[in-house]
């Protein structure tokens, strides 16, 4: 297990991670203390725990937020699958349709050939 120092609202922390974590914690706690800096821009010295609370549900929101488009996208993903599904249904069934016209017409096209290589001979 590693330990990271972080500092989030001027103040240290010794916080554990698993191993190879430590940059993403380090990044996560630079987050927090970057929204914490942002809502004291905001609301001016309103206490240190009002603050870290306030960026902590901010945080959460853009968490819920994003969770959300998450599963707008995944619905969007299966939506769009079973389109893919029914175009390559329609395309299959307009080339055995094409295939279809096409046998034909090669059929009147013997039989025209065969009446006029008829017609020819005497």
């Amino acid at each position: 297990m590693a330990q990271v120092s972080v500092s989030i609202a001027g103040r240290n922390y010794r916080m554990a991670c698993d191993d190879g974590e430590e940059g993403h914690l380090t990044e996560l706690a630079a987050r927090l203390d970057a929204k914490i800096t942002e809502l004291r821009g905001h609301f001016g010295e309103i206490g240190d725990q009002r603050l870290t609370v306030m960026a902590a549900l901010t945080i959460a929101d853009d968490l819920s937020r994003a969770d959300q488009k998450i599963e707008d996208l995944e619905s969007e993903v299966k939506r769009l699958s079973g389109l893919d599904a029914e175009i390559e249904a329609r395309v299959a069934a307009a080339g055995e349709a094409v295939a279809g016209s096409i046998e034909e017409a090669a059929r009147r096209i013997e039989r025209v050939a065969r009446q006029l290589d008829g017609a020819r001979r005497p």
